[in-house]
């Protein structure tokens, strides 16, 4: 498959936004999100963030999120943390699935991701496409659409350089995704997420072309 043609600076861009989340902790949070009631600590728990490539072999980034116990009606729940619900990787990496698929077909859009460093399938890139999260704030950079998330995150990189960026400005930049809920009424059913999917799909192999 072709490659590419990505401004060195812009690969920098993208990996740093990624890869200063490696080791982070976040550990705050004010109160339950069931009930409102009071929280107490309860455990730490190390999730995968993303998986990025380094001297030619994954290497996945990885954070670490406590959890609390809500003294008032006993569920355990994360502090406030850099994933969107129900998600497996950060909130900048689906950020970066979703608008580079604005103007690109998942396939091609898991190579540019692949092409910078940062590992994730086609399947996934889809799936962050349809789900229903909040609109993104872009900008044009090189050239190319890309979320304000990483923009701030490579600016808080670049700004701090030689000390260690904390967690807090870190999910700030981030927008606080984990804050997010979706609307029932915006939730489509699973018939009607296969038929879009379907259709994506077809969409997806007519703009193919042998390379």
């Amino acid at each position: 498959m072709k490659q590419f043609r990505i401004p060195p600076l812009l690969v920098d861009i993208l990996q740093s936004s990624i890869s200063v989340f490696d080791r982070l902790v976040f550990d705050s949070r004010d109160a339950c999100p069931a009930c409102g009631g009071p929280v107490s600590g309860y455990d730490t728990r190390k999730k995968q963030f993303a998986v990025m490539v380094k001297d030619g072999r994954p290497c996945p980034v990885n954070v670490f999120v406590k959890r609390f116990s809500c003294r008032q009606c006993g569920i355990i729940c994360f502090a406030d943390e850099p994933f969107y619900p129900d998600t497996r990787n950060g909130s900048p990496v689906v950020d970066l699935c979703r608008t580079l698929s604005m103007t690109l077909p998942f396939h091609r859009t898991a190579a540019y991701l692949a092409q910078v460093g940062i590992i994730v399938d086609r399947g996934t890139v889809r799936n962050y496409t349809h789900r229903s999260f909040p609109e993104i704030p872009t900008t044009d950079l090189f050239g190319v659409r890309l979320p304000l998330s990483v923009v701030s995150l490579s600016a808080i990189t670049a700004a701090g350089e030689g000390s260690r960026v904390i967690g807090a400005e870190a999910l700030a930049a981030c927008g606080f995704p984990s804050a997010y809920r979706a609307p029932p009424d915006r939730l489509l059913p699973p018939e009607k997420r296969n038929e879009r999917d379907e259709e994506k799909d077809k969409e997806e192999r007519k703009t193919q072309t042998p390379e």
